[in-house]
């Protein structure tokens, strides 16, 4: 991977994880300069990903009918075991690091959307492969949305 450091090419190549960092940084740099006084900064975290057995194209599937039970998630997604959709916690780690100290909000989705392995589609629809990253059930995305609403009239309330 190749990142880029005003306009040019860092050499010699950085490990992702610090190309990562070093992305943060300077987005985080220049929303905070560019952006007008006042302005709401957010940022979301990922919504995980719940395939078992393989990713979408590599035979995954999601067939969970019940959300998990924490053992399950730690099984599942955490960082030790190497777990499914590993790269999500990984990345959260980065964020808050990198958020730490600037004026972002974070909307954190991640680890409350981990235990709903139940709320994806499948192969409803007909689908030829299993979907274990969109979501179908009310309940998780309007939770986000409840969510992104206290951050918006908490933000209101202090200005």
């Amino acid at each position: 991977m190749l990142f880029f450091e005003k306009d040019k090419p860092v050499i010699p190549p950085v490990q992702p994880n610090v190309g990562l960092d070093m992305v943060l940084k300077h987005m985080i740099q220049y929303v905070e300069k560019t952006a007008h006084p006042g302005s709401i900064k957010l940022f979301r975290t990922q919504s995980p990903r719940h395939f078992e057995g393989g990713d979408w194209d590599q035979g995954g599937s999601c067939q969970r009918l019940q959300p998990l039970l924490p053992e399950q998630v730690e099984e599942l997604f955490s960082v030790q075991n190497n777990g499914t959709n590993v790269e999500v916690r990984l990345v959260n780690q980065h964020l808050y690091k990198a958020l730490k100290g600037s004026d972002f909000q974070i909307l954190d989705i991640t680890h409350m959307s981990e235990f709903r392995a139940d709320a994806h589609p499948s192969t409803a629809g007909g689908k030829k492969h299993n979907d274990c990253m969109h979501w179908c059930l009310p309940g998780i995305t309007d939770t986000w949305s409840d969510l992104f609403a206290t951050i918006l009239n908490n933000v209101k309330v202090r200005t």
